[in-house]
């Protein structure tokens, strides 16, 4: 039997399997900050200002006018989970909370019932490029769980498990988001999401090698679907390469290779909810009358009002990471990055 049962090739929005809904990947190259304003140093003529996602001279503002990045914006039904890489996202949301997370960081938002929120991307650094990656992963939530409350959480880079095999240099290395390899756990993840059942399966991993590295995927529940996203580098799995690719895998072990470049992937597996799923952009249902009521009550102010001066606000530039939950608790990691 195949180790692949399906590759289909990537596009700007990466197809998900129930209960993933899509994921994205963000790269940019932003130019200089112009000053300590958070703003490229850079003309924005040729842009469509409001939805540029041009990826002109290697970067884009999205929703942004002034920072780049996606201002306030309403969720439902799902959940969003934000892995930052490299530069750092600025966080508000009708809740109350805030927040700046960057450089390994994770947060995870459950939306349930209804929340409006926005994502800028300042620049901080005036004297050369700043350098944007991150996920954004869409999980829905069982039907049960639709209502629930919304729940806002950061997980620290300094506590997110990354598991090494090999040397330096020739390593393999797991950033463990959700789920479990090698025997450690990731961080626990907000109480109504689906990951929050152990029956369920769920993992998310980034995982990366160094040229010419193998390692071995572990078998998985056959329950589950487990879907790798390749995105860095040529990449085989068992004796089939693959380029910019998912690939849906069957649930033995596997042996992955890089290329002569190294190669870096995304593993999202869980099992299946099962149930109906109906999407209008932000709102995510299981009939069609529940993307009418969320659009009825996000009319009528029931996702919380939007406290702040701006659609697009941004965090002091000398702020360092931080996080301030509804209920006025501030947290913030060991690294004063």
């Amino acid at each position: 039997m195949s180790a692949i049962r399906q590759v289909v090739p990537l596009g700007a929005q990466w197809p998900g399997v129930d209960p993933f809904l899509f994921a994205v990947h963000h790269r940019d190259e932003f130019p200089a900050a112009e000053g300590r304003t958070m703003r490229p140093a850079a003309s924005l003529e040729g842009r469509s200002i409001g939805g540029d996602f041009s990826g002109k001279d290697g970067w884009s503002m999205y929703h942004g006018s002034d920072v780049p990045g996606f201002p306030q914006h309403p969720h439902r039904g799902f959940e969003t989970v934000t892995v930052v890489l490299d530069g750092v996202v600025d966080h508000s949301d009708s809740l109350g909370a805030a927040a700046r997370f960057g450089h390994g960081d994770t947060q995870w938002l459950t939306a349930g019932a209804g929340i409006s929120h926005s994502e800028m991307f300042p620049l901080l650094n005036p004297d050369g490029p700043n350098t944007m990656e991150l996920f954004q992963i869409w999980l829905n939530l069982a039907p049960e769980d639709k209502a629930a409350e919304p729940y806002f959480d950061m997980f620290w880079s300094e506590d997110t498990p990354v598991i090494a095999r090999g040397e330096e240099g020739a390593a393999a290395r797991f950033r463990v988001i959700a789920g479990e390899i090698d025997g450690v756990r990731a961080l626990d993840p907000p109480p109504h999401s689906w990951a929050a059942r152990p029956e369920n399966h769920l993992a998310i991993w980034i995982v990366t090698l160094d040229p010419g590295v193998s390692t071995e995927l572990p078998a998985f529940d056959p329950s589950a679907t487990r879907v790798l996203y390749n995105y860095g580098g040529e990449l085989t799995v068992a004796a089939q390469r693959l380029g910019y690719d998912a690939a849906v895998l069957a649930p033995e072990a596997v042996t992955v290779t890089a290329g002569t470049d190294g190669a870096a992937f995304l593993v999202l597996q869980a099992r299946p909810i099962g149930a109906p799923v109906v999407q209008q952009g932000p709102f995510v249902g299981n009939t069609r009358e529940d993307i009418v009521t969320a659009m009825e009550e996000y009319r009528a102010g029931v996702f919380g009002t939007w406290h702040l001066d701006r659609n697009d606000p941004v965090h002091a530039h000398d702020e360092t990471r931080f996080a301030r939950y509804p209920d006025g608790r501030e947290k913030r990691p060991v690294s004063s990055r």
